[in-house]
């Protein structure tokens, strides 16, 4: 969190067993279903661990399966063969790849709209960057063959309902094809080399690089080809979805209007020093920055609130979808409290405001610079 941020949330250690050997700096913020983000300043390395990364859920976490080589994954619908395919053979049938990819919850940054909006108040903590090992999916829907109607997926997971006496449809949602058939969408069964953490959708998930974490579906057990958008759970024309142009809180609004949420927005995060550090009147800035579909362009680091930008050092991406890690030396005139900002631009110029714009009521893509307030001694 930044000094513009509530402290609110308790720390992983002691709670969840689903949390256990989690970093303290990950910290819950709703416990049915498990949600959890990270500090920024425990994501300073270039390789997210396991330990320190976010977790989203909307239903219950599947228990570890005993014998995850037969875990089955069918496609079925707008192709010419349906599949049923154990893991063990997606593993020996398919070739394997492995990409340092972000992955970023939808509603990240909402805790920035103000008045507050409707949903878990992330910060900037609901992202995280693995190396994720899987085949690609469009390896898979090759084998299958699509039809000339498809046109969107619909993907469901095992995950089951929170209220057993009250069951509803565990969350399914889809892509369109286009995205589905992208490259880098992979069909994931390892992080960081090695299983997935059930909490992470052990033993098969999906990985879309660069949108709603939604998406990125944990448990993976069918996807079905359709002909048209999915209509699953949470695919309804509030949830997901956003305005196509920027909006304000007083604004009246129709769902009917809306797009979907798609493409994450370009944001930037320092991640060191920590908020609150007591630093020296010359140090280094670190941190990561990502832009959905896009790369990022610039990152710009300011200490008087944005009257003016320094540019920081780009590191080169690993593979698309990696977030571009920064560098950057400043110093200070004066000892005292003084706050610090980040500042990144994606390939298109759009870059992020001082403060979150396009308040919608479900609060997605709030991506505001972000700041840090420490003590130059």
């Amino acid at each position: 969190m930044t000094a513009c941020e509530p402290k609110d949330g308790q720390s992983a250690a002691g709670a969840d067993p689903a949390l256990s050997g989690k970093d303290r700096r990950v910290t819950v913020l709703g416990e049915k279903p498990l949600v959890a983000e990270t500090l920024p300043e425990a994501l300073d390395d270039e390789t997210t661990p396991a330990e320190k990364f976010f977790i989203r859920n909307n239903g219950g976490i599947v228990p570890a399966a005993d014998d995850p080589e037969r875990w089955t994954l069918s496609i079925d619908g707008e192709v010419n063969s349906a599949l049923a395919l154990s893991l063990g053979e997606l593993k020996s049938k398919f070739r394997h790849v492995t990409q340092r990819m972000v992955l970023e919850c939808g509603g990240n940054g909402r805790a920035f709209f103000s008045p507050e909006a409707e949903g878990v108040q992330w910060h900037h903590g609901g992202a995280g960057c693995a190396e994720w090992t899987g085949v690609r999916l469009r390896d898979v829907l090759q084998a299958a063959g699509l039809k000339e109607t498809a046109r969107y997926t619909g993907n469901f997971g095992a995950d089951p309902a929170l209220d057993a006496g009250h069951p509803s449809p565990p969350i399914s949602r889809g892509i369109p094809i286009g995205k589905a058939s992208d490259e880098n969408t992979l069909l994931v069964f390892a992080m960081n080399g090695k299983d997935l953490l059930p909490v992470h959708g052990f033993p098969l998930r999906l990985i879309v690089p660069g949108w709603t974490g939604s998406v990125s579906h944990k448990w993976l057990t069918r996807i079905l080809i359709r002909k048209d958008r999915h209509d699953g759970t949470l695919m309804d024309p509030w949830h997901y979805r956003v305005p196509p142009t920027l909006t304000h809180h007083s604004d009246t609004f129709d769902p009917a209007t809306f797009v979907d949420l798609e493409s994450m927005p370009v944001r930037s995060i320092i991640t060191s020093p920590a908020d609150g550090a007591q630093v020296g009147k010359s140090m280094a800035v670190r941190g990561a920055a990502w832009a959905g579909d896009q790369t990022v362009r610039l990152v710009e680091i300011s200490i008087d609130a944005g009257v003016t930008w320094q540019r920081a050092d780009l590191q080169p991406q690993k593979n698309p979808y990696d977030w571009s890690r920064f560098a950057a030396k400043i110093s200070f005139a004066v000892s005292g409290m003084h706050e610090v900002w980040s500042r990144a631009t994606d390939s298109a110029g759009n870059a992020q405001p001082n403060e979150a714009q396009g308040w919608n009521p479900h609060g997605y893509g709030a991506n505001p610079v972000h700041r840090i307030r420490i003590i130059v001694n």
